[in-house]
């Protein structure tokens, strides 16, 4: 016999469309990992820690020197206070501490609204933690998260609504509006907000970053996640981190403690030094990516797909609608990895009912040269095919 959550749980559609595109030689845009964007300082420091160590188990709530950096990098950027011996926790990955997270925030049959299109990982942790997820829906064009929406998800049982800030897939940032939304639900029903920032730092075009934790009235309901994997482009040192305050962080720290207990202090020594390097580097990453967002898109209107505003993350979105309408949008995706040559992921794949298909998702944080070719295959594939997309 084998657990019922994780033993019914399939392939995810990343590493599906992954190995197919590593089976074809089509370029892979979908698998949300970043190329040639890791800061030289960060791997010197990374270096410098592992010759120096320790070398053994690091406090379980993490090193001093990061849990500081992430409440110093928290008041720079984005102005709140943040007390590092009570309200940090360090983590193996963004992941983990979701999972700590559920974990240590559900009990058996409790609910927790997730915001689809969603990351797929979200319902399963949920789910394993004996808790409920209950999906709200946005849909394209305008991806608008309202009130009403949350209301008609709560039940007596609902315990956490899951927000994602900037999201993925859809490179949103929810705004001052959706955000006061979101508090006057909380605030009448007494819940808490799991907000995941892994994207807090990729924000372009003059946008900024909003977080339910910045709000007065939600800062004691909310856990913040971050990400240095996104941070810095080292998607696999998976080093992560919790904000919350005490009577929050308290019991994912407990999860945490059984589940992975520390992370590499090196790692940890690495990313400290990472949050503290100047506005520049900052600065730059949003620039670097806002290009290669910029190359992408151009490419793929010029191939004839309509593409929705990208304001932040790795992604942008594009509306497929009017390519083979007969197909789905993973039938659609399939044929572009097999016939173009480059590698999307279906939006129908973060979705519960699988039936939004308008949409497919390419990642953009790839080298530039990577970009070029994919936005040439893109061209050709639209010529040789004669494809025109509907106006």
């Amino acid at each position: 016999m084998v657990n019922s959550v994780f033993g019914a749980a399939g392939t995810s559609i990343f590493e599906e469309m992954s190995r197919l595109s590593a089976e074809t030689g089509s370029i892979n845009l979908g698998q949300g990992f970043p190329e040639a964007l890791e800061p030289e300082e960060l791997i010197e420091a990374a270096i410098a820690a592992l010759r120096e160590g320790p070398h053994q188990y690091p406090p379980m709530m993490g090193i001093p020197a990061l849990r500081k950096a992430v409440a110093e990098n928290t008041q720079r950027f984005f102005g709140q206070g943040v007390d590092w011996e009570q309200e940090v926790l360090v983590t193996s990955g963004a992941t983990e501490a979701l999972t700590d997270a559920f974990f240590g925030l559900l009990d058996t049959g409790d609910e927790a609204i997730v915001i689809e299109p969603v990351y797929d990982a979200y319902n399963l942790l949920i789910r394993r933690a004996g808790a409920v997820p209950v999906p709200v829906r946005l849909e394209p064009p305008h991806w608008q998260l309202t009130a009403d929406k949350l209301e008609a998800a709560i039940t007596p049982r609902t315990k956490i609504i899951v927000l994602n800030t900037p999201m993925n897939p859809i490179g949103k940032i929810f705004d001052d509006n959706e955000l006061v939304a979101l508090r006057d639900v909380v605030l009448k029903h007494g819940l808490t907000i799991v907000s995941d920032e892994v994207y807090e730092h990729l924000v372009f075009d003059g946008a900024r970053h909003r977080s339910p934790f910045f709000l007065p009235e939600l800062r004691d309901r909310t856990v913040r996640i971050g990400s240095a994997g996104k941070t810095f482009s080292v998607t696999g040192w998976k080093v992560g981190y919790v904000t919350a305050e005490p009577h929050l962080l308290r019991p994912i720290a407990r999860a945490h403690q059984f589940i992975t207990f520390t992370t590499p202090p090196a790692l940890q020594a690495a990313i400290a030094v990472g949050l503290a390097l100047p506005d520049s580097y900052f600065d730059g990453l949003k620039a670097g990516l806002a290009e290669r967002r910029d190359l992408l898109v151009a490419g793929l209107r010029a191939a004839g797909f309509a593409v929705d505003p990208a304001e932040a993350t790795y992604f942008a979105v594009a509306d497929r609608s009017g390519f083979a309408p007969e197909e789905d949008d993973l039938a659609f995706s399939r044929r572009l990895t097999l016939e173009a040559g480059v590698t999307p992921v279906p939006i129908s794949s973060f979705y519960g009912k699988r039936d939004v298909t308008s949409r497919i998702r390419f990642c953009f944080a790839k080298r530039t040269e990577t970009l070029n070719e994919a936005v040439r295959r893109l061209a050709a594939w639209r010529d040789e095919r004669g494809w025109k997309a509907a106006s």
